[in-house]
């Protein structure tokens, strides 16, 4: 069974950084792309990041310069260095791999449990 299991959130005041990571398990193969999404209190769920199995990054307008995304593929794991954080990044952060190809199931998509980042003015 394919889980992701995020991990490095929390409270932090505007202006401080934190890191999230996120670790995908169970007899993987290979995972396509990797993301991050988060969702604010009664909004929608946005993309934040992408990263691709080569390293390609895509961003969000809204934290180009701040964030950066990285993953190491040996370890399955994604990881988002967020820094200058402002209140309006809090939400709850969910990683994303794309089509994982795993012993005994089917490829598919899997979502992390999210973590809840929280930035105080």
């Amino acid at each position: 069974q394919v889980r992701l299991v995020e991990s490095g959130g929390g409270l932090v005041q505007a202006g401080g950084s934190l890191r999230l990571s996120c670790a995908a398990s169970g007899n993987i193969f290979s995972i396509n792309d990797m993301g991050w999404y988060r969702q604010a209190p009664g909004k929608q769920r946005e993309l934040v990041a992408t990263i691709t199995s080569g390293g390609n990054t895509n961003y969000a307008d809204f934290v180009k310069g701040r964030f950066t995304i990285s993953r190491d593929n040996a370890k399955n794991t994604v990881y988002l260095q967020m820094n200058s954080l402002k209140p309006e990044d809090t939400g709850v952060y969910y990683c994303k791999a794309d089509q994982v190809a795993a012993r005994g199931v089917t490829r598919a998509d899997y979502w992390g449990q999210g973590t809840q980042v929280t930035v105080s003015a």
